[in-house]
């Protein structure tokens, strides 16, 4: 499968790389031979921000520091920080995924349930696209079935997988029809596999839809006015847009690529750029003390994980999985990787995607898991036990972020310290970048890093790609218990009673380790002294948060 087209199909490709921090030179010092010590309790000082203050009024203008630029602006591409970002503003879904992870009404005004297997949207009146067209059902329809045309290879396809049919029914009435019971498609909804285009556009500007030159035409708060490739975004006001609540506080948006960490850093300290999202957390201090505005650490529902891709070598056996984990001072990692800003986390989903979960769930799901605290002794006994002592593994990082060089040379001396041999294998961004699309890229790769945030508010999106047979299910690990359960969950409408079962798969998914959750961290936030009314949360990339900027 190519990059560039089928791939997509099946692969959330990029979101799980694209996790640009700061620079190499703090982390080169750390020997990839030597265990790292146990860590203090020394580190920076954070707490989570659910909003900042609202705007005193309306702003001409604002910049925005991104630090790629997008891939894409078409929906069905958008799988990565850099373009949802920007699309979310420009773009909606029939659901609306809020800064709290909820989902509320969007471009459909209501959803039915009428059978397990059906789900009928009623598609709001009176909007209209940015060309002034009004919205329909059939432009619902096209949008969506393009998510199941293989001549588009979409990158949201795994939510579609059970969708047998997409078909208007009433005038302002769309039913999709699907094979099985199926809770998760409606929550995906409030994402990318979500967004309604014109069906018009579409057909018009054809493969040129979502570039630089063919750009969009959707119905958010924004429309996209100008794309200097290589160069920026400019976003305008959509003074036609029809939620009074979320008109644009700004009469334009202009979102600046900068690749080099330093550059951004510079840039927000000197007011060059307004703001930004995903600071570089080594970064942080400096922002904090240069008076050019503030930090604000938002909720995530990212875990830092390393990924088993290999399970024919030593990481085959449990136990040395175990043994890895435990041998791994996460507590140092964060410290290391970013400045103290995380916490060690046991399993590969946070608190805030299980919405509507019970009391009982969420304590099934996270209370006495196990927590494989840092213990080399205990480790190399049980790699004695594997019989796996000389054996060799291989890990995979590029020159991405902090995190990336932090984690591979912590995992390394890990390993080392409890008797396996490790190598580093360093690659080019792109090069990993094909680690989550390309099976021939994961050949003689044991581990490899990753962020990876989840998008709508369940924890099936992350346990359902363990299951046999899913594409990024790397490792191809198989556990019949596991399987049972996640299917189960995800055939519960009731979202209490789903989080019960649920919390089954995470359990085991504790025990067994297919990936080695490391820790959770917030997202970073950094808002200039001009600009205010942004709720800080990794729901940016599906809410249109430019629209709520304005001035302080």
């Amino acid at each position: 499968m190519s990059i560039a087209s089928a791939a997509r199909r099946h692969s959330p490709r990029r979101r799980s790389i694209a996790v640009v921090a700061g620079g190499l030179g703090a982390v080169l010092a750390l020997a990839a031979c030597t265990t790292p010590e146990p860590a203090d309790d020394a580190g920076t000082d954070w707490e989570l921000t659910t909003t900042t203050a609202a705007p005193s009024g309306d702003i001409d203008s604002y910049t925005w520091v991104n630090y790629a630029e997008p891939y894409s602006l078409d929906y069905a591409y958008a799988f990565d920080y850099a373009d949802n970002q920007v699309l979310a503003n420009v773009c909606e879904s029939l659901l609306r995924l809020n800064p709290d992870y909820t989902l509320t009404p969007g471009l459909a005004e209501a959803v039915e349930h009428p059978t397990p297997t059906t789900w009928v949207y009623t598609i709001r009146d009176g909007v209209t696209f940015h060309d002034g067209t009004p919205l329909t059902a059939a432009d619902v329809v096209a949008s969506m079935r393009r998510h199941l045309d293989p001549a588009v290879g979409s990158s949201w396809y795994s939510a579609y997988q059970n969708v047998v049919s997409i078909e208007q029914t009433g005038d302002r009435q769309v039913t999709v029809t699907e094979s099985v019971p199926d809770s998760q498609f409606n929550l995906a909804m409030g994402g990318s596999a979500g967004v309604v285009e014109s069906a018009a556009t579409l057909a018009e500007r054809g493969a040129e839809y979502g570039n630089s030159t063919g750009g969009v035409n959707c119905t958010g708060p924004f429309s996209l006015a100008e794309w200097k490739s290589g160069e920026s975004i400019t976003l305008e006001r959509y003074d036609d847009y029809w939620d009074d609540s979320l008109r644009a506080r700004s009469g334009e948006v202009e979102f600046i690529f900068m690749n080099d960490s330093n550059a951004r850093v510079n840039a927000l300290k000197s007011g060059e750029v307004d703001g930004g999202w995903m600071i570089p957390m080594d970064a942080i201090p400096q922002l904090q003390e240069s008076g050019a505005g503030d930090v604000h650490f938002g909720m995530s529902t990212a875990v830092s994980s390393l990924i088993v891709s290999n399970l024919e070598g030593p990481l085959g056996d449990v136990r040395v999985r175990r043994a890895l984990l435990m041998a791994l001072d996460r507590d140092g990692i964060i410290d290391a990787a970013s400045g103290g800003i995380g916490d060690v986390s046991n399993a590969l989903t946070t608190e805030s995607v299980w919405v509507g979960a019970s009391d009982a769930g969420l304590q099934a799901a996270f209370d006495g898991l196990e927590e494989y605290p840092y213990d080399v002794e205990a480790a190399t006994q049980l790699v004695e036990e594997a019989g796996a002592t000389g054996e060799e593994i291989v890990i995979a990082t590029a020159p991405i972020g902090q995190d990336f060089a932090v984690t591979s040379q912590a995992t390394a001396a890990a390993a080392e310290s409890i008797g396996l041999k490790a190598t580093i294998q360093t690659v080019t961004p792109n090069a990993y970048t094909a680690l989550f699309s390309d099976p021939a890229a994961r050949e003689g790769v044991d581990l490899f890093y990753t962020v990876w945030y989840l998008s709508s508010p369940d924890p099936l999106e992350m346990y359902g790609v363990l299951r046999p047979g899913e594409f990024s299910n790397y490792g191809e690990w198989e556990n019949a218990e596991f399987t049972d359960a996640v299917n189960a969950a995800i055939a519960i409408d009731d979202p209490a009673a789903r989080s019960e079962k649920t919390a089954e798969a995470q359990r085991i998914a504790n025990e067994e380790l297919p990936w080695l959750p490391l820790f959770t961290g917030p997202m970073p936030l950094f808002l200039g002294e001009r600009i205010t009314g942004v709720a800080p949360s990794i729901a940016f990339l599906y809410y249109p948060w430019a629209a709520t900027i304005g001035a302080r």
